[in-house]
């Protein structure tokens, strides 16, 4: 398993860090992946993964209604990612999911600078507790060979409250944009 390091950095004045008011900015391995996540969730590591899985909840476990994880794969850079485009790729995932799935949305992908991403969301049974939750996945591919994938589960009658957090997440993501200096933050030219 990964090795789980929590830092916490005082931000140099005029800093380049840019979040959503209500939100923290998450950077996972120096920029290999970075988004917005609500600042009063709990993050925590994933248990019994080899990708080093951060998750986000709402509440501390297990009293949480929703979990939003990221996990990260770097590529060697002479392997051409080009040939499996993310859209194709998520498609392959979610028809392997094993899980009960009750419906499944159209995969919508998305390119911006740097950044090819793919995501739906699925309504499924959690095994668990027997209810019906929704299930989004995001594959997203960025600079420097690096590919992260991001999950979002959460009860379906939170659906109006948890599809902004999901927005957020989406609209504020870089991956594999490497920052040197985490208190000073992504050097703006």
């Amino acid at each position: 398993m990964a090795k789980w390091q929590k830092q916490t950095v005082k931000l140099k004045e005029n800093h380049g860090w840019r979040g959503k008011p209500g939100y923290n900015v998450f950077v996972m391995d120096r920029g290999a992946a970075r988004f917005n996540y609500p600042q009063d969730w709990v993050v925590l590591p994933g248990e019994g993964d080899e990708l080093g899985t951060i998750k986000f909840h709402d509440r501390q476990p297990p009293d949480d209604e929703c979990v939003l994880a990221v996990s990260y794969m770097r590529f060697r850079p002479e392997i051409d990612l080009s040939v499996a485009p993310v859209g194709v790729l998520l498609k392959h995932v979610i028809e392997d999911d094993e899980r009960e799935v009750i419906s499944r949305g159209e995969i919508v992908e998305e390119e911006r600078a740097g950044l090819s991403l793919a995501w739906v969301e699925m309504k499924v049974i959690d095994e668990i507790e027997r209810r019906e939750a929704f299930s989004r996945m995001c594959l997203a591919r960025g600079l420097h060979n690096i590919q992260s994938l991001i999950t979002f589960d959460y009860w379906v009658e939170d659906a109006e409250q948890m599809r902004p957090v999901w927005d957020e997440v989406l609209s504020s993501l870089e991956v594999g944009w490497f920052i040197t200096d985490p208190a000073q933050g992504p050097v703006i030219h």
